[in-house]
């Protein structure tokens, strides 16, 4: 852990309060309003799984992935032989998103005035252990198949953060979704059977498949995964600038994990807002103060924390009501615009 060392280093554009990216309802018009209307920092393209398939976090590769199309099996997704019904909906759905997008940032006068948006995909260890081949099994079994994809996905989301910026003529940062890298790394996917076990895949191979997805799209790329059991000095080797996590999941051996990754100056996004409504709303006050206890407790300077640190909830809010949603960010918001504007006095 840090003790109080010089932590000063170039402000991150993930230092902010911002969204995951899963929102409820179906108008993406609806979530794109209150997106850039509450989020001033690092707003970001919502993505709206109750719409059903091609909405989703896997649904949506369909509508990024290059030369390679998905179709919809009863477990979920399966790569497929030609151009299928799922992969445009999957497009059709994102023409829609980045649509609304475009709408309100101009409403906001948003258009050329510099403020970054946030786009998310699914990382490729993610899409390759839920993806399926054609025989049932997963697609990270098959190194071919999990090099593929990869690269397909690495030049699907840098043309699609490419279109973003132009047509909002802003910065934009990609966020690779990763919720079952740790399950991967560790083995604890399971085969179509038991006698098809899918056995663990290597670190250096993984660390390998998100640095060069990273460095395909280009700019600033953060990691998210709101599993427990991230693979720390794996990530402090790796060329991501930011890692975003649910904070209630760290154990006391991921402490010095994290506390090395910001000395490295790179930023972490603690998610810390509930995903749903709990019973007892917290204040903006209470979630900065949860933030600055766990960063004292690594022994962070209170005064590079504004440009070391994001606020977010604990995963995606798509099983929220629209109007925890809302309360949701407007509250990662305010937790970093408390800590911004004098994180000394937090707890004091």
């Amino acid at each position: 852990m840090t003790k109080d060392r010089d932590l000063a280093l170039p402000e991150s554009p993930f230092a902010a309060g911002t969204g995951i990216g899963s929102w409820p309802g179906t108008s993406a018009r609806e979530a794109a309003e209150i997106v850039v209307g509450e989020l001033h920092r690092l707003p970001h393209l919502v993505e709206l799984p109750a719409r059903g398939l091609g909405a989703d976090l896997i649904g949506r590769a369909g509508a990024l992935l290059v030369d390679i199309t998905i179709d919809s099996v009863p477990r979920g997704y399966r790569i497929a032989a030609g151009r299928s019904a799922v992969s445009r909906r999957a497009a059709s759905l994102l023409a829609e998103d980045i649509d609304a997008l475009e709408e309100a940032w101009e409403k906001a006068g948003l258009r050329g005035a510099g403020r970054t948006v946030k786009v998310q995909a699914p990382g490729p260890v993610t899409l390759a252990a839920q993806l399926e081949l054609s025989g049932g099994h997963r697609a990270i079994t098959d190194p071919g198949a999990l090099r593929d994809l990869a690269r397909s996905l690495a030049e699907g989301v840098a043309a699609h953060r490419a279109e973003v910026a132009r047509r909002l003529e802003c910065p934009v940062v990609v966020q690779f979704d990763e919720p079952s890298l740790p399950a991967a790394l560790a083995g604890r996917l399971t085969g179509v059977s038991a006698l098809s076990p899918v056995h663990p895949v290597d670190e250096p191979v993984a660390a390998a498949l998100i640095d060069d997805c990273a460095s395909v799209v280009g700019g600033a790329v953060a990691l998210h995964c709101c599993a427990g059991g991230l693979p720390w000095p794996m990530l402090q080797r790796s060329g991501v600038r930011a890692v975003s996590f649910d904070l209630s999941t760290l154990t006391a051996g991921d402490l010095d994990g994290v506390g090395e990754f910001v000395e490295s100056g790179r930023t972490v996004l603690l998610g810390v807002v509930p995903a749903t409504a709990p019973e007892n709303r917290p204040s903006a006050g209470e979630v900065a103060g949860s933030v600055v206890d766990f960063t004292d407790r690594l022994g962070f300077p209170r005064a590079v924390l504004p440009d070391r640190l994001g606020i977010t909830p604990v995963c995606g809010v798509a099983g929220a009501t629209p109007r925890w949603a809302r309360t949701a960010i407007e509250l990662a918001q305010s937790a970093a615009d408390t800590i911004a504007d004098d994180p000394a006095a937090i707890l004091k």
